[in-house]
C-alpha cells in the first residue's frame, strides 16, 4: 500500500500521455501474439515429420515416394519461413513498443524534473537553511532517474508479463490442463520470494538514497570551498573523508546487490524446475495418447518464452520498490508549500514608501530572534542607514524588504499598502538587492549584469559598470564584457564581485534599492568612488544601505542604530554626533582605524 501510495503521484503524468500507454499496451499484445504463433508452427512442423515418416516409408521403393519426399520438404521451408516471418514482425512489433513506453517515460522524467525545479523556485529561503544543496539535487536526478525505469522498463515489462501470461496460459490450460497445472507449481514458491525480496530491497533502497545525498552534499560543498581546502592543506583530509562516505555508499549498495545476486539464480531454478516437469509429467501424457511429442515441444518452447518475464519479475519489482522509494523523497519536497503568498496579487508601480510597524522576526528553523519591536518610515525617493555589529539583524531586515521571509508579527508596508498584498514577482521585480554573500554565475560579465533584465541593452549594462566602478577593470580583461567569470565568480577578487553585484541591481533601474553590506571588500578609496556614484544613483529611488561602516550611512537621509534586533538610535549623522551615543562610539573608533 505504501508504494502504490507514493507511486500514485505518477498517475497524472500516465494520464497525460495516456496515448503512448494505450498504444504501447496494443503493441505489446500483438509482439506477443506473433511470439505465439512460431510454437504451434513447431509443433505442426513435428507433428507432420512423424506423421510424414510413416507415410513416406510406406511407399519405399516406389515412383510415389520422390512425390510425397518433395511435398514434405516443401511443407518443411513453408513453416520454417512463416517463422521467419512471424519473429521479424514481432521484432516490429517489439520495436513500436519501446518506441511508445520508453519514450512515454523520458516524456514523464522530463516533465517530473521541470515540475521539481520549478517547485524549488517557489519555496522560501527557510527551506533552503533546514536542506542541503545534495539532497536537493539528488532528488532531481537520482531519484528521477530511479521513477523513470518505474514508468519505462518497470511497466514495459510488466505489461508483457501480464499479456504473455494471459495469452499463454490460457492456451497451455486448452491443450491439456493437467500439465499446465505443474508447469505453474514453482509460480507460488516465485511469488512468496517476490514478497520476501520487497520488503528487503525497499529498505536498503532507502539507505542508499540517503548515503548518496550525503555523498553528494560532501562533494558539492568540497569543489565550492576548494580555496579554502587548498589554503589549509587539507585535500588528503577531504580524499579520506569522501572515502569514507564512498565506502558507506558502496556497503549499502553491495548489500543490495547481494539480494539481487541470490534472487536471479533462484528464478533460473525454478524455470528449469518448469521444464523438467514439462518432459516428465508431459512424456506420460504422450504415453498415454492424450498428446503428442510435438506438444512438449511447444510447452517446452511456451515455459522458455516465460523465461524472461518471469525472471524480470523480480529485477521489476526490484525497480518499482526503488521508484517507491524515490518518489517517496521526492514527494516529500513537493509536499512543501511555501507561506510566501500574496493575498490580493496586487501588480502595480511601486513609489517606493516604505514602513515598519512594530516587526518582530524569529527564524523558524533555529529559534533566534532576529528583530524585536522594530519600526521605521522611509518616504519615496529617501534613503536610510542601518548600522549595526554583526548579528544585530541587519540582514534579516533585507530579507523582510525583499519578503525572502514574513514577518512574525507586526506590518510591513510598501506605498501603505501590505507587502502581503502585492504579487511577489511583480514586487521584487522593482527591487534591486545586492546581498552580503555576492553570488556571480558561471557566465560572461555581460549576462551577469543584465541577469535581472535578459533583454537590456548594452548601453545601461556600460553606464552601470561605471557607476559601480568596476570598467577600469573590464577593460583589463582580453575578452573584456565577454569574460566568462568562472563558477560563483572565481575568476574576480572579493571588491571585484562586490562591484559587479552592485552593477546588476543598479543596472535594472529599481524603485527599492538594498545594499547590504555590500561595500565591506573593497578599499576606502574605491568606497568613496561607489559611494560618490551611488549618491546620483539614489536620487528620486528608495534606498536602503546596510552597513557596519559608518561611512557608507553618511548619503542616507535618516540613520538606525541595531544593536541585538532593537533599534538603539536614530536620526541624522549631525543629530546622532551630537547625542555622544553609540553612533558617535562606532563613527570614532572608524576613524581611528582609517586614520592608522
Amino acid at each position: 500500500m505504501e508504494t502504490l501510495r507514493a507511486l500514485s503521484h505518477l498517475n497524472k503524468y500516465l494520464a497525460r500521455y495516456k496515448w503512448y500507454l494505450i498504444w504501447g499496451i496494443v503493441f505489446t499484445a500483438i509482439s506477443n501474439l506473433f511470439g505465439i504463433f512460431p510454437a504451434q508452427l513447431v509443433r505442426y512442423s513435428l507433428d507432420l515429420v512423424r506423421e510424414t515418416l510413416d507415410i513416406y516409408y510406406l511407399y519405399d521403393s516406389t515412383s510415389l515416394q520422390p512425390t510425397l519426399y518433395d511435398i514434405f520438404a516443401f511443407s518443411i521451408l513453408l513453416y520454417g519461413l512463416l517463422i521467419l516471418v512471424l519473429a521479424l514482425l514481432k521484432g516490429f512489433f517489439l520495436f513500436l513498443v519501446r518506441q511508445t513506453l520508453i519514450v512515454m517515460s523520458r516524456h514523464i522524467e522530463y516533465d517530473l524534473k521541470n515540475d521539481i525545479y520549478d517547485h524549488y523556485q517557489t519555496l522560501p529561503l527557510a527551506f533552503y537553511r533546514q536542506h542541503n544543496t545534495g539532497d536537493l539535487m539528488a532528488r532531481i536526478s537520482e531519484d528521477v532517474g530511479k521513477v523513470r525505469m518505474y514508468v519505462g522498463p518497470s511497466i514495459m515489462y510488466g505489461m508483457n508479463l501480464l499479456v504473455l501470461f494471459a495469452l499463454v496460459i490460457s492456451y497451455m490450460v486448452s491443450i491439456n490442463a493437467r500439465l499446465t497445472l505443474y508447469v505453474l507449481l514453482p509460480l507460488p514458491v516465485l511469488s512468496v520470494g517476490i514478497y520476501l525480496v520487497e520488503n528487503i530491497v525497499i529498505r536498503r533502497s532507502e539507505e542508499i538514497q540517503r548515503a548518496l545525498s550525503r555523498m553528494s552534499t560532501y562533494v558539492q560543498e568540497a569543489f565550492s570551498g576548494i580555496r579554502v581546502l587548498k589554503s589549509f592543506v587539507q585535500e588528503q583530509n577531504s580524499v579520506n573523508s569522501f572515502a569514507h562516505e564512498a565506502d558507506s555508499y558502496q556497503e549499502k549498495s553491495l548489500r543490495l546487490t547481494l539480494v539481487d545476486a541470490l534472487w536471479q539464480p533462484l528464478s533460473v531454478l525454478l524455470i528449469g524446475l518448469s521444464n523438467v516437469l514439462v518432459v516428465y509429467v508431459g512424456g506420460q501424457e504422450v504415453l498415454a495418447g492424450r498428446l503428442t511429442a510435438g506438444n512438449i515441444t511447444e510447452f517446452i518452447l511456451y515455459v522458455n518464452m516465460l523465461t524472461w518475464p518471469v525472471m524480470a519479475l523480480g529485477w521489476t519489482t526490484s525497480q518499482t520498490q526503488r521508484a517507491a522509494a524515490s518518489q517517496q523523497r521526492i514527494n516529500e519536497f513537493m509536499a512543501v508549500k511555501t507561506p510566501l503568498v500574496s493575498t490580493k496579487n496586487l501588480r502595480r508601480e511601486l513609489q517606493g514608501a516604505l514602513s515598519f510597524h512594530n516587526v518582530r522576526f524569529v527564524y523558524p528553523d533555529t529559534g533566534i530572534v532576529a528583530l524585536k519591536n522594530f519600526s521605521m518610515n522611509v518616504a519615496a525617493g529617501e534613503s536610510v542607514a542601518i548600522l549595526g555589529t554583526t548579528g544585530s539583524g541587519k540582514s534579516t531586515l533585507a530579507n523582510l524588504i525583499m519578503r525572502m521571509y514574513d514577518a512574525s508579527t507586526g506590518e510591513i508596508r510598501i506605498d501603505n499598502v501590505p507587502i502581503k498584498d502585492y504579487d511577489l514577482s511583480k514586487l521584487r521585480g522593482q527591487m534591486g538587492y545586492v546581498p552580503q554573500d555576492v553570488f556571480l554565475f558561471s557566465d560572461s560579465i555581460s549576462n551577469n549584469v543584465r541577469f535581472g533584465q535578459p533583454n537590456m541593452p548594452q548601453e545601461r549594462v556600460l553606464r552601470a559598470v561605471a557607476d559601480a566602478d568596476l570598467a577600469d577593470n573590464i577593460s583589463q580583461f582580453p575578452e573584456g564584457f565577454d569574460t566568462r567569470i568562472g563558477e560563483r565568480g572565481i575568476t574576480l577578487s572579493g571588491g571585484q564581485k562586490q562591484r559587479l553585484s552592485i552593477a546588476r541591481a543598479i543596472a535594472r533601474d529599481p524603485r527599492i534599492l538594498v545594499l547590504d553590506d555590500c561595500l565591506s571588500a573593497v578599499d576606502t578609496n574605491t568606497e568613496n568612488i561607489i559611494l560618490n556614484n551611488l549618491k546620483r544613483i539614489m536620487e528620486n529611488r528608495t534606498s536602503v544601505i546596510i552597513s557596519h561602516r559608518v561611512s557608507s550611512a553618511k548619503l542616507a537621509d535618516q540613520i538606525i542604530v541595531l544593536d541585538d534586533g532593537e533599534i538603539r538610535e536614530k536620526g541624522t549623522h549631525d543629530e546622532l554626533m551630537a547625542h555622544n551615543g553609540l553612533y558617535r562610539e562606532l563613527y570614532d573608533k572608524q576613524l581611528q582605524g582609517e586614520e592608522v
